[in-house]
């Protein structure tokens, strides 16, 4: 068992690691985890999120989860919300359109309009 002092110690090492806390100024992405979204498929989105930022040493980039974005039949559902820039909102996610949202969006500030709650409403 680990004494107090080194489970306050590895305590304090996670927090700083995660840095949920602390006001962050780059970008933030908004995984829907709602039952609806995780049936969908949302946890391997969420996945894919964290290890494409982690690959590509976005330390700017928080991701975080959150229930039921709204429409159901959209899951899995993603929001970006990049400083001073309007929410957008991805829909029908698959790990590979995780990889064009991070490469084009997180990276190189240019929203993947196909992939938006916007371009789908108009196919559907």
């Amino acid at each position: 068992m680990k004494t107090l002092k080194e489970l306050e110690e590895i305590r304090q090492r996670t927090l700083e690691s995660v840095n949920l806390r602390k006001d962050r100024t780059g970008a933030r992405v908004v995984v829907g985890m709602a039952t609806c979204g995780i049936a969908a498929g949302a946890r391997p989105i969420l996945m894919t999120f964290l290890e494409e930022i982690k690959n590509r040493s976005l330390n700017d980039v928080t991701v975080t989860q959150t229930g039921c974005i709204g429409v159901c039949r959209l899951e899995p559902m993603v929001e970006v919300y990049l400083p001073g820039k309007d929410k957008v909102t991805y829909v029908k996610m698959t790990p590979e359109k995780v990889k064009r949202i991070v490469a084009e969006h997180l990276v190189n500030n240019q929203v993947v309009q196909e992939f938006t709650i916007g371009a789908t409403e108009k196919n559907d």
